[in-house]
């Protein structure tokens, strides 16, 4: 899991297991996004994981995919709990 929010926004709540990479360094940093296995991208409503998931696959990343309405839908339909912002 890829985590392309900002460090502020992280703080806030997400997923401890994602690896930060805020989407203004990601062209800088893909390689350390894995190639040969599943990443899903996350954000804050989904729509910089989208464009992030799909900038990751143009550069050989074939299995990623964003998380849908970001951790604000995560928070609202699966974890009450998660902190929202």
């Amino acid at each position: 899991m890829v985590d392309v929010r900002e460090p502020w926004e992280v703080l806030i709540g997400g997923f401890p297991e994602a690896a930060l990479i805020p989407l203004g360094d990601l062209a800088g940093r893909v390689a350390e996004v894995p190639a040969d296995r599943p990443v899903v991208v996350v954000c804050h409503t989904g729509l910089r994981s989208l464009r992030a998931a799909r900038f990751l696959r143009g550069q050989g990343r074939p299995l990623t995919s964003s998380l849908r309405g970001g951790v604000e839908a995560w928070a609202l339909r699966i974890d009450p709990a998660m902190p929202r912002y």
